[in-house]
């Protein structure tokens, strides 16, 4: 009887999983990227990087938990627009800038960074892999009006050489995430 008792209960532990499993939102289509936070560290030095002003509108793509939108917001009073597939990480990213009292000058979109509009950025922040920088950037170079900073975490642009480049942190860690920081300006279109 004991050995029926346990069948039931694990058949009932797995419902309960297919079933919570099931409620949490799932993405569109699967994230381009695996979530892998920016240290404050490099937050901060992005948004130094940039330049950023009160009177930028930052937008940070695959923008995860909503620290750079936040820190922009709170430390420049920026206006700052985060965007990401993944729509539990859009709820993690309300959630932290409602307790970091930033609501007012934040906006967190559940889009595909490939479809969404981001025409408005004076400043846009990444944190991608190199294939997708490469695949971005012709909307990137399209869509932004010329002078609009880019700023990414760790990757390049493969022969979009960086206005500047900065290392960040101790490059002696484990990781290379989150050391290399490049900035890009997206220069005046051609033939105007």
């Amino acid at each position: 009887m004991l050995q029926k008792s346990r069948v039931y209960s694990l058949a009932a532990a797995a419902v309960l999983t297919v079933t919570l499993a099931a409620q949490t939102p799932q993405p569109k289509r699967p994230p381009d990227v695996p979530y892998v936070p920016t240290t404050e560290e490099a937050v901060q030095a992005m948004l130094k990087l940039a330049d950023v002003k009160k009177t930028d509108v930052v937008y940070d793509l695959g923008c995860g938990d909503g620290r750079i939108v936040i820190a922009a917001a709170k430390t420049y009073g920026a206006h700052a627009v985060g965007i990401d597939i993944n729509p539990v990480r859009i709820g993690e990213a309300k959630e932290n800038a409602k307790k970091a009292g930033v609501e007012n000058l934040v906006r967190f979109e559940e889009n595909d960074l490939f479809e969404a509009d981001f025409h408005e950025a004076t400043v846009v922040t990444l944190f991608l892999l190199p294939n997708i920088n490469l695949k971005l950037r012709p909307k990137l170079l399209q869509d932004l009006k010329p002078g609009t900073r880019i700023v990414s975490n760790t990757f390049d642009m493969g022969d979009w050489k960086a206005e500047k480049e900065v290392t960040v942190g101790d490059t002696d860690e484990q990781t290379y995430l989150s050391h290399r920081l490049y900035l890009w300006i997206v220069p005046a279109r051609s033939g105007k």
